[in-house]
């Protein structure tokens, strides 16, 4: 099921982030995929916004492929996808 139009807002408002670099790549991403995202990837979404500016950064752009607060959750599937689609030029 797709996020509503209320989460999507959201997700987006959350995304607005202390580092540019961030927010350039988030913006990126919700333009490409926003319409399509499903409940659980608007989770791994939400797990990821969570996190420190820094440790987002190093996910996003691939500098690590899990941080300590995402441990577990960095070995599912989705959470996989949604951070490949986030990694993409």
């Amino acid at each position: 099921m797709s996020l509503s139009n209320a989460e999507l807002y959201r997700l987006k408002s959350d995304a607005r982030r202390g580092l540019l670099e961030n927010d350039l790549i988030l913006q990126r991403f919700f333009e490409r995929y926003g319409a399509q995202l499903n409940e659980d990837e608007g989770k791994v979404l939400t797990q990821l916004l969570a996190l420190e500016d820094n440790d987002l950064m190093d996910l996003l752009i691939g500098r690590k492929d899990s941080v300590a607060a995402l441990e577990k959750e960095t070995q599912e599937s989705c959470f996989r996808s949604v951070l490949q689609r986030l990694r993409e030029k």
